[in-house]
């Protein structure tokens, strides 16, 4: 559903970040930054990203810590560790993590574009995003089946598929007509009413189970599926 891949960039440099966003977002990806190792783990494990491109080095929690906390709970997004680091042992330890590839720095941002797009089409080959998690709120896409805290909750097709486009970008704002696309694709009768009324069917299911708060809407610009965690890394 999503057309722009969506890459999580983590780095402690501000400026390492800035460049990367701006390269990659030029490139045509959807990115998303964190600066420390704790703020990446609580976005990753969203299992919203199409690739994660991981510095090693990072405060509060190093980038092997990350990867393997990822790894534990089951989120296969391919991650690309990047280090300053060159060594046999140091990528040894890494791919043993379960990364998908290893950079070393200082690298060229064209190389740096090829394995993300190679991990990018790898991801879609494999199917790594089949389930998404926003708190205690799990999205199984392969299973088309929604859960709260191990409950299951019932949803219609319609209602799934909206909640799947929105945890798809946790934490980054949908808009009405981007749902609509994604949902309604070229069906003639749908409107924007239709993503309303749907949302609205959404949010009461959902807060009936006590994961009312998860999907708000942003007056003028659209829809957003997020934690108070997520917010506090990504600014919503």
């Amino acid at each position: 559903m999503r057309v722009r891949p969506r890459v999580l960039v983590v780095d402690d440099e501000p400026g390492v970040r800035r460049a990367l966003q701006r390269g990659l977002t030029a490139e045509g990806m959807d990115v998303v930054v964190a600066a420390d190792g704790p703020s990446a783990l609580q976005v990753a494990r969203t299992g919203s990203f199409d690739a994660i491109l991981l510095d090693i080095m990072l405060p509060g929690l190093s980038g092997y810590r990350v990867l393997q906390a990822l790894r534990a709970e089951g989120v296969r997004t391919p991650v690309l560790l990047v280090s300053a680091k060159d060594g046999e042992i140091d990528q040894a330890d890494g791919l043993d993590l379960g990364a998908d590839g290893y950079l070393v720095k200082p690298f060229s941002f064209v190389v740096l574009v090829a394995q993300v797009r190679a991990l990018l089409r790898r991801g879609a080959v494999e199917g790594t995003g089949q389930r998404l998690r926003l708190g205690d709120l799990v999205v199984d896409r392969a299973a088309r089946q929604v859960s709260m805290a191990g409950e299951p909750v019932s949803l219609s097709p319609r209602e799934f598929a909206v909640l799947d486009v929105l945890a798809s970008r946790a934490g980054s704002v949908v808009t009405k007509d981007e749902l609509l696309r994604a949902v309604w694709g070229d069906e003639q009768a749908a409107t924007r009413n239709a993503v309303e009324v749907y949302v609205g069917y959404l949010r009461r299911k959902l807060d009936a189970v006590g994961a009312g708060s998860i999907v708000r809407t942003v007056r003028g610009h659209g829809y957003l599926a997020s934690t108070g965690e997520i917010d506090a890394v990504m600014g919503s």
